[in-house]
């Protein structure tokens, strides 16, 4: 599957969080949602993604911006990473890989001279409305955008489009 197109509707889907309660992206409507989908917990580079959002969560807030961290984890193991790490946001577990498929995230990668199906580091922007406005691939060729940056590129991308 490949990723919704702009100006489409976000897939709505459930999902639980590092705390077990269920979170649908639906009842987020009226917030801009920064929904990204990152491979693994307690890795380095999701650790540093995760960090940086952290250390700014004040400037998404101050835009009525709600950021959601996806992974193929277990709810105890975003809960340790959470408690681990000190996040401040939402980590939703997305075990069975379902909402990665859904969104397109879900592909072949090649790491090391090996295949396996995984995460592709992925950022969609979801307006008030429920439709996606932005795409920023992480350690893509289309952005350059890098886990270190993550926070700023998204940040800056919300200022010049609400």
């Amino acid at each position: 599957m490949s990723f919704p197109k702009i100006g489409s509707a976000a897939h709505d889907f459930t999902l639980l969080d590092q705390n077990g309660s269920s979170i649908s992206l639906s009842s987020l409507r009226g917030k801009t949602v920064v929904l990204y989908f990152y491979p693994r917990a307690n890795t380095p580079g999701c650790t540093i993604q995760a960090e940086g959002i952290r250390d700014h969560l004040q400037s998404f807030e101050k835009l009525n911006t709600v950021v959601l961290g996806v992974s193929p984890d277990t709810v105890k193991k975003i809960s340790n990473f959470t408690e681990k790490k000190s996040l401040n946001f939402t980590l939703l577990a997305d075990e069975n890989h379902e909402v990665a498929e859904l969104y397109g995230v879900w592909q072949l990668k090649k790491f090391m001279g090996r295949e396996s199906m995984g995460v592709v580091r992925t950022t969609f922007l979801i307006d008030a409305a429920g439709t996606v406005s932005g795409i920023i691939e992480v350690n893509g060729r289309k952005t350059g955008s890098k886990t270190k940056t993550h926070h700023e590129d998204v940040l800056a991308w919300l200022e010049e489009n609400q």
